[in-house]
């Protein structure tokens, strides 16, 4: 195995160790116990991407969605795992940041 490869499977075990990627992953099987609120969730995250994605950013549609999803938000194992999600998604674009600003990788 490369020095790299070592370093890879280290850097992965040390995800996998964070709290935040454990908080993750409880949320996560705590949601996937209840399979329709998890297709509602993803539901949600998939509005939720495209409306962010789309090339004419409509804030109407895009208030219109906070305030349709506004009661499903205030579920606690909804809210617990869209907030652990985002924790996750965050830390890991500060790693992929940090990877690219320290190769000077334009």
């Amino acid at each position: 195995m490369s020095e790299i490869d070592q370093g890879l499977e280290n850097f992965i075990a040390c995800i996998k160790d964070s709290e935040i990627y454990r908080e993750y992953r409880t949320q996560l099987e705590l949601l996937k116990a209840n399979p329709e609120l998890k297709r509602q969730v993803d539901d949600y995250r998939k509005r939720n991407y495209e409306l962010q994605k789309a090339e004419d950013m409509d804030f109407a549609k895009l208030d219109s969605f906070w305030q349709e999803y506004y009661d499903f938000r205030m579920d606690p194992l909804v809210d617990s795992f869209l907030a652990a999600e985002l924790a996750f998604c965050r830390m890991m674009q500060e790693v992929s940041f940090k990877l690219t600003e320290s190769l000077d990788f334009e």
